[in-house]
């Protein structure tokens, strides 16, 4: 069923209305809009694309939970909330679409029309029925999401999430010029030893990568062979959403599924996002004796660098986490928040329980890295 609920004209030369879609049909009939509306909202991440949710909600969604919400302006689509009804920790609650496998979450938002859309949006997320709140668990600095906690009329909650991880664009000496002289000498050395070994990158196109993607997570799940995974990752779901969101993704340049040979033989994988203002180092995966031969961040970092040099975008963000691996080449920490926008008077209850795991989850995720 979907319910449309026209609003008062912001002004007489102005006409604004709202919709709210719980057919999963919606994401089907909607299709060309929300493509365009990604197009037209810069703060937008790669985890917004039509694409990506479509394809996670093909896998993941369950029937009678959508709840698409559409700002228009004169027709227009110029606001979006891909959100579903869920159950946290017993209460009701909504949340973003893909949320468990995406690295952001956001609204879509042309900013053209922010000031109105922002406000009839935030009426519109507050006069839905059903959950306690809106629960955003990782939210950019400058994302849509801001805009609306910020004209919020009723509790909102803050506190910090994940931290991503983000390096300028450039090439790969770039970033070793951000070393200190020995270690970018050491590097130097490692990527001469790539370069000597004969691996080469390809780039596949869009009808081989799902194909790609189904070598990748092979590679992943023995990359990771004897060590702790993410349950997820070895999942026939998780599988089949990476490989559709990635065939459409990769079709309109807003994904790369690279593969790595040495001798002919796939020894490496790796999954890029292309959003608007960053390249995304997803996923990756590599046959476990390839770490004895080479340095592979080093080797995936040298072309996801390349990718974002050549779409003119601002640099490669590492994503969630501060691994390592990841820190030795000196990003940039950029923190995630987490949004609580409260609708009734047990949201305060569902946000005190839900920062305090969450607080209890970070800190046994730093208790495993000190005695890794």
């Amino acid at each position: 069923m979907t319910a449309v609920a026209p609003l008062r004209p912001a002004t007489p030369a102005v006409e604004w209305s709202v919709e709210v879609h719980r057919d999963e049909q919606a994401l089907l009939a909607h299709a060309d809009e929300l493509r365009d509306l990604y197009d037209r909202s810069p703060a937008a991440t790669p985890f917004q694309t039509y694409e990506w949710l479509k394809a996670w909600w093909g896998w993941y969604g369950t029937r009678g939970r959508l709840r698409l919400v559409l700002v228009r302006c004169r027709g227009r689509l110029v606001a979006a909330a891909p959100l579903m009804a869920g159950v946290r920790h017993g209460f009701p609650v909504l949340v973003p679409l893909a949320g468990e496998q995406s690295d952001f979450t956001d609204f879509l938002l042309d900013p053209v029309y922010a000031g109105g859309a922002v406000r009839h949006l935030t009426r519109a997320l507050l006069d839905e029925r059903g959950g306690c709140a809106i629960d955003l668990r990782e939210v950019r600095p400058g994302s849509a999401a801001h805009l609306v906690a910020a004209q919020w009329p009723r509790r909102a909650w803050r506190t910090p999430s994940s931290v991503c991880l983000e390096l300028p664009s450039g090439d790969i000496d770039d970033i070793l010029g951000r070393l200190p002289s020995r270690a970018a000498g050491k590097m130097r050395a490692k990527l001469r030893r790539i370069d000597a070994r004969g691996i080469t990158a390809e780039s596949v196109p869009a009808e081989r990568a799902a194909e790609a993607v189904h070598a990748l997570l092979e590679l992943h799940a023995r990359q990771w062979q004897g060590r702790p995974i993410n349950p997820e990752h070895t999942r026939d779901r998780f599988r089949r959403h990476l490989a559709e969101a990635a065939t459409g993704m990769v079709r309109d340049g807003r994904a790369a599924v690279l593969q790595y040979r040495w001798d002919e033989r796939l020894v490496a994988g790796d999954l890029v996002l292309i959003g608007h203002s960053y390249v995304g180092a997803y996923l990756y995966g590599a046959v476990p004796d390839l770490r004895d031969c080479v340095d592979v961040s080093l080797m995936l970092l040298r072309e996801n660098l390349g990718i974002a040099r050549e779409r003119h975008r601002q640099g490669v963000s590492l994503l969630r986490g501060d691994e390592p691996y990841k820190l030795k080449w000196r990003p940039t920490p950029v923190r995630n928040e987490r949004i609580i926008l409260g609708r009734s008077p047990s949201a305060a209850a569902y946000a005190g329980l839900a920062r305090t795991r969450g607080y209890l989850s970070e800190r046994r995720h730093r208790g495993q890295e000190s005695h890794g």
